[in-house]
Formats: C-alpha cells, sequence, structure tokens
C-alpha cells in the first residue's frame, strides 16, 4: 500500500446522503475524504428521482393536451418525440450534476478518491493504494435494483431504474415487475406516453399505504387503461421473439402475459457486499447492516446512512440521517432516527403522500385514535383546476395531537410538508384551525379538516350555555 490519509471523516458513498455529510463536515472546516466508485450524485441524480421525475413531467404534458376539451380547449394527441424526450431527461441531469461533481467538492476542501472502498481493519479503509485512517467512517454506499428469483428472467432482457432511461421509444407493451411508488409513478408515465402498460404485483399494489387513500390511486391509473394484476405468482417469464412473455398464477388458474418490454421494480438491496465489513467488526448480513437508532454500527467508529440502512429508502431520509449524523460526529450531541416524522410520496397522478403511521397503524399502537377526512372535491381550487378525486386523512390522538396524515390527490406530495412539519413538532389539530391559509388553495383541504375536528363543540349544550349567558352582557 502507498499513501496513508488521516482525515477526520471518511465518507464512503458519493450520492445524496454522502455528499451531504460531506459538505456539512466541510462547511465547518472539518478534514473529510470522499470516496465513490461510481458516479457522482448516487442512485437519486443518475438513475433515479432527477430522471424518473423528468418523465413523469413530460408524460403530464402529454396527458393535458389530451384532457385540454375539459376546460374549453381544442384535445389534441401528442406525438411523441423519443430522442428530444430522452435529451430533455439529460438535459435535465446535467443541470443538476455540477452541483454533485467531484469538483464542486474539491472547491469546498473535500479529498475525493474514484476508488472502491473496502474495510482491512476496524479504523481503516483501503480505497486503491491509498489507506484511510478516518476517526469516523459514515457508510453511505446506497442501494442497488432487488432482482427477484423468476424461473427464465436471466435468459430474458428486462429493465431496471438503471437501464430504463437509455430507452429513446416508448415501448409498445411494458410489463411492470413489482407494484410500489416506482413501479406504477413509471407505468403511469409510460402509459401516458404511448404505451399499453401492464403491472404484475405479487401482494397488495402500494402494501404500505392507507386502503382507503390508495384505491383513489390506482382507480385513477385502471381508468388510464392500466392493467393492474394483485397478488399474482409469477411462475416464468421468457423471451418470445422480440419481445417477452410472463407465466402468472392466481387464484382462478394461470394465465400468460404477453408484453414488448419488461421493467423490475421490486424494491432496492443495500450495497454493502464490496465492503469487507467483518474485517471492521462490523455486524451485518447478506441484507443488511446492523444499526441503532443513532444509525451507528457496532464499530463504534462506523456510522450508515441512507438506503444502505434499509427502510426509509428516500433521497430526503438520506439528508435527514447525514444531520443525524454529523450532529453526533461534529457536535458531541446525542441524535436518534425518528421514522415517524418522515414523509413519502409516490408521484402517480393524483399523488399519494403519508407521514407518520396510518389508520390501521396507529390503532395498532395508541388507544386513542380518531379521523379527520376531507375531500379534496370540497375545495375551491381543486373545482377550479378541475382535480378531480382526493382525500386528506389525518389520524389524531388525545387532545387532537396529531399523529399521522396522508393526502391521495393533486398536490399530495406538496401539501404533506405541513402535516410533517405538525409531527416532527408534536402540533395538535388546534394549530391548523388557528393559522389562516391564503384563498383558494389547496393546503386549505387541512386546514378545514382540522375544524371539522372541533366542530362539534357548536353543538355542545354546556358551550351553548355559556354562549347564551355571555350574551346577556350586552
Amino acid at each position: 500500500m502507498g499513501t496513508i490519509l488521516y482525515p477526520d471523516i471518511c465518507v464512503i458513498g458519493g450520492g445524496a446522503a454522502g455528499l451531504s455529510v460531506a459538505a456539512g463536515a466541510a462547511a465547518f472546516g472539518v478534514p473529510v475524504v470522499l470516496v465513490e466508485q461510481g458516479k457522482m450524485g448516487g442512485d437519486c441524480l443518475n438513475y433515479g428521482c432527477v430522471p424518473s421525475k423528468a418523465l413523469i413531467a413530460a408524460a403530464r404534458q402529454a396527458q393535458s393536451m389530451r384532457q385540454a376539451g375539459e376546460f374549453g380547449l381544442v384535445a389534441a394527441e401528442p406525438f411523441i418525440d423519443g430522442e428530444r424526450l430522452h435529451a430533455r431527461i439529460r438535459a435535465v441531469i446535467e443541470g443538476i450534476a455540477p452541483h454533485d461533481s467531484a469538483e464542486r467538492f474539491a472547491g469546498l476542501g473535500v479529498k475525493v478518491i474514484h476508488e472502491t472502498a473496502r474495510f482491512v481493519d476496524d479504523r481503516t479503509v483501503a480505497a486503491g493504494d491509498l489507506l484511510i485512517r478516518a476517526r469516523r467512517f459514515v457508510i453511505a454506499t446506497g442501494s442497488s435494483p432487488a432482482i427477484p428469483p423468476i424461473a427464465g428472467l436471466a435468459e430474458t432482457p428486462y429493465l431496471t431504474n438503471e437501464t430504463l432511461f437509455d430507452f429513446k421509444h416508448v415501448p409498445g407493451h411494458l410489463v411492470v415487475v413489482g407494484a410500489g411508488p416506482f413501479g406504477l409513478e413509471m407505468a403511469q408515465a409510460h402509459r401516458r406516453l404511448g404505451a399499453h402498460v401492464t403491472v404484475v404485483e405479487t401482494a397488495d399494489a402500494l402494501a404500505r399505504e392507507d386502503p382507503e387513500l390508495k384505491t383513489v390511486v390506482l382507480d385513477a391509473l385502471r381508468a388510464e387503461g392500466i392493467a393492474v394484476h394483485e397478488r399474482t405468482t409469477i411462475r416464468s417469464v421468457e423471451r418470445d421473439g422480440d419481445g417477452i412473455r410472463l407465466h402468472c398464477d392466481i387464484e382462478n388458474g394461470p394465465f400468460d402475459i404477453d408484453g414488448s418490454d419488461l421493467l423490475l421494480a421490486t424494491g432496492r438491496a443495500a450495497n454493502h457486499g464490496a465492503l469487507d465489513l467483518g474485517a471492521a467488526g462490523i455486524r451485518h448480513d447478506a441484507e443488511r447492516i446492523e444499526v441503532g437508532a443513532d444509525l451507528r454500527t457496532s464499530n463504534r467508529r462506523v456510522y450508515v446512512i441512507g438506503d444502505a440502512v434499509g427502510g426509509l429508502q428516500f433521497t430526503h431520509a438520506a439528508g435527514y440521517h447525514a444531520r443525524l449524523v454529523l450532529q453526533q460526529i461534529l457536535f458531541r450531541l446525542p441524535a436518534r432516527e425518528m421514522r415517524n416524522i418522515v414523509p413519502r410520496v409516490t408521484f402517480t397522478d393524483p399523488e399519494i403522500a403519508q407521514v407518520g403511521p396510518t389508520e390501521d397503524e396507529a390503532r395498532a399502537s395508541f388507544s386513542a385514535v380518531e379521523l379527520v377526512r376531507w375531500e379534496l372535491s370540497e375545495n375551491d381550487r381543486a373545482r377550479t383546476d378541475g382535480l378531480g378525486r382526493g382525500m386528506v386523512k389525518v389520524v389524531a390522538g388525545r387532545g387532537g395531537r396529531i399523529l399521522g396524515a396522508g393526502i391521495a390527490g393533486a398536490g399530495a406530495g406538496e401539501m404533506i410538508n405541513l402535516w410533517a412539519f405538525a409531527i416532527a413538532n408534536r402540533l395538535t389539530l388546534k394549530s391548523f384551525r388557528d393559522y389562516v391559509a391564503p384563498y383558494p388553495t389547496l393546503s386549505e383541504i387541512g386546514k378545514q379538516a382540522a375544524i371539522s375536528y372541533y366542530s362539534p363543540m357548536a353543538r355542545n349544550r354546556f358551550v351553548r350555555s355559556a354562549i347564551r349567558l355571555l350574551r346577556r352582557f350586552g
């Protein structure tokens, strides 16, 4: 081995989580080494959030053209230029890439090493010809597409999020395996861009979401012509000429699905196999690295954040993890991950968003649970914009404390922010009742829901008696 480096912090992984730690530490003048074997920016920039949302935006424009007649305009079927669509997605990525680049981080004072990292002992990482002996290590190696054990898959061409956005044409018939957020987002986007789309899910679609809310989303997807097969077993898959064929089973018997292209959207697997964690005394198995609520491993020098932790595999969770770790490393302040304050959003149309427990989860954990609902159709802005079905559903505890909130409908991803703030700060529905929302906005829905929680007070005989008494004083 060659040179030995002695930084304060060694970050392994240059995705959203690792870059947040490196930038935060460097801002305080702390020596940081960042090791990344692949592209800076990680999955979110190159294969995940950024290209997928760029594709969804294009698909939304296409759908708006079809639906223009609803607004008194002339509707038109869009012509999809695959080359230009691909070029726009690449341009969006390239516009963000400089913020995540090695050059920018070198300018911040971070030493960036483009190598594969592995532990050689409990306080040393090897990266190429370098040894890194840091006071603290942060593993932020992200995740990769999980490939299901389907017979015939190894001999059949398929796409994942890492290859989907290299496509320069719209598939004739896209078959999506997996009805989670990414699978349904891409199913709807491709349907709106002109593809026939079939989704196959071995369990329930959007399995983590509130049944009442996810029905709004699934009904909308099916109304657009997307076939969604839930609780379906895939026995095998094979190449069929220029396309693919899935052999499936449901309760009523076997059936086949023929398509032109196959997209696997069956979850994520943490990337830690190459790290040689055993050499560092870090407890782990093939699926996960063992961490405490403080995101620390069994080796007290080493933290794990972002997708590598499992569970909350979101870019905003990566940023949250980075803050918790920096709080401990830089300021010696205790910190614990609180998953109930981290929201999640599926960016279908309508969107579905959740923060805190769903109704079923809350009833399993709390003795006192009350529900507050408000329909999107009751909101004036939703009417003017023709936004269709939707609902805010709030789970409240004793004293109106907000435990969880779920939203299905247009703008759910934006509206959930206020509820996430409320839960993080342990607010009650009174806070929503008392603040002033601008008119006409979708955020008024949350305020109306809160008001409805307190509306029974207007019928309370003691309150009415008190008002009658006060009226006597003029």
